[in-house]
């Protein structure tokens, strides 16, 4: 697979990884940070919190433009720099104006990465390495997370400012390792995608191209619900109602995240082994189903009075699920995502695409915060259930709509003559 990837790409996968590890630093200690040892009250944790998604926002129906016409690697170098500054500011400010502006900053360069580095994944792969080349992005962001939350928690003391410096800094310095390594790499001239769009396609209106793309549009709405129904939940609704409803305890509630890391961690590449080759839609149409027993599980778990080791094993096998059914779409719904973007616009594809991610990780906390927060909560699973339900039907119908060559690209390939296969093959898309 190394050789495939070839050496530009093992770069950008290594400075990923390892910004991924910085950033597990931090994450699950923001809130506790300027709430306590900054002593700046709940709110102002809150308005942190609201601003790193405001600024991914803001930022993110800009960068597509910028990857197309600057290309990825210039975009990628000014988001993890701004990443850093943001992640030093935040160790370093004491007071809310400046927490709020570091927020900011880091949140706006952490969605400028996002897909500036899709595009450069793109960039060096072909249609057939592409779905490796993903899934181990996904597999070492959550290597990179995980391990970085441990090691973080170690270092961590709420009694010291300091050692919460000291995590931030460390953060800040992993974004410049991220920067530095991918401004090493030689990208090719032009990306390798199939059915290339001659470039006056852009001057017509990059969004207005793209909204009239009804795949584009299809994977958009199915994105949203992906995201939805699983990350908007994972910190909010399904939380609260683990430990309102479920009644597990807090340290049992981590234990269940680490389940939801180790799944994918231990699952990603046998999944990987066994989603290629196969159809796209039906893999995320499988992945419905799958979330759809993780929810009734979840359901159940408040059912079950008086056995809390039951109740307790469900809600934690809820996160291992969702885990499975992740491992299982980080192969499929990026690189689809590329194989549906003309070569012009593939920036704008994946910034749009990350866009819908955003959007998606605003709305499902509140909704589930405020279902459970009042009450609500066989409305809220049973939303959930019908959201899985609606991403197997949501997959089904895409795949009506997809070409055989981007449902399931390597039985095109596979069709192709013999003499033919090798090309594409040992199209390695970046050099060293």
């Amino acid at each position: 697979m190394t050789t495939a990837m070839g050496a530009a790409l093992r770069r950008i996968q290594l400075g990923n990884a390892l910004s991924a590890f910085g950033n597990g630093f931090t994450v699950p200690y923001l809130y506790v940070y300027v709430a306590k040892v900054r002593d700046l009250g709940a709110s102002t944790a809150g308005v942190v919190l609201a601003m790193l998604a405001v600024a991914a926002l803001v930022v993110l129906p800009l960068t597509g433009r910028a990857i197309d016409r600057r290309g990825p690697l210039p975009v990628a170098i000014a988001g993890t720099v701004s990443a850093a500054v943001g992640a030093l500011g935040l160790g370093l400010s004491a007071t809310e104006p400046l927490v709020i502006a570091s927020a900011i900053a880091l949140g706006a360069g952490i969605a400028v990465i996002q897909p500036a580095l899709a595009t450069m994944i793109v960039w060096c792969s072909t249609t057939l390495t592409r779905s490796r080349a993903f899934a181990t992005q996904f597999f070492l962001n959550n290597l990179g997370l995980g391990v970085g939350g441990l090691v973080g928690g170690l270092l961590v003391d709420e009694t010291h400012a300091s050692s919460f410096v000291r995590l931030f800094a460390i953060e800040a310095v992993m974004f410049l390792v991220l920067g530095a390594a991918v401004a090493t790499v030689r990208l090719p001239r032009g990306p390798k995608v199939e059915d290339p769009v001659p470039t006056e396609e852009r001057a017509k209106g990059a969004w207005r191209a793209m909204f009239a793309d009804r795949r584009m549009v299809w994977l958009c709405v199915l994105g949203f619900v992906l995201f939805f129904a699983c990350y908007g939940q994972f910190e909010s609704g399904l939380a609260a109602y683990a430990t309102e409803v479920t009644r597990i305890a807090p340290s049992s509630l981590g234990i269940a995240l680490a389940a939801n890391t180790a799944a994918i961690v231990a699952a990603q590449f046998v999944v990987l082994k066994l989603v290629e080759g196969r159809r796209r839609s039906r893999v995320m149409a499988l992945v419905g189903m799958v979330w759809t027993v993780a929810w009734i599980a979840a359901g159940v778990s408040g059912l079950v009075h008086g056995a809390q080791v039951v109740a307790t094993t469900l809600l934690i096998s809820t996160y291992a699920l969702f885990g499975i059914g992740e491992s299982m779409l980080s192969p499929t719904v990026a690189p689809l995502v590329a194989d549906l973007a003309p070569s012009s616009l593939i920036g704008q594809y994946n910034s749009a695409f990350a866009l819908v991610k955003q959007l998606a990780l605003a709305v499902g906390p509140a909704v589930g915060a405020l279902m459970v927060g009042h009450g609500m909560y066989a409305a809220y699973i049973g939303m959930l259930v019908l959201c899985a339900l609606g991403i197997t039907g949501l997959s089904l119908w895409l795949g009506r709509m997809l070409r055989p060559a981007q449902d399931n690209p390597h039985r095109a390939v596979a069709a192709v003559p013999a003499a033919r296969v090798p090309a594409e093959a040992e199209a390695v898309a970046c050099g060293a």
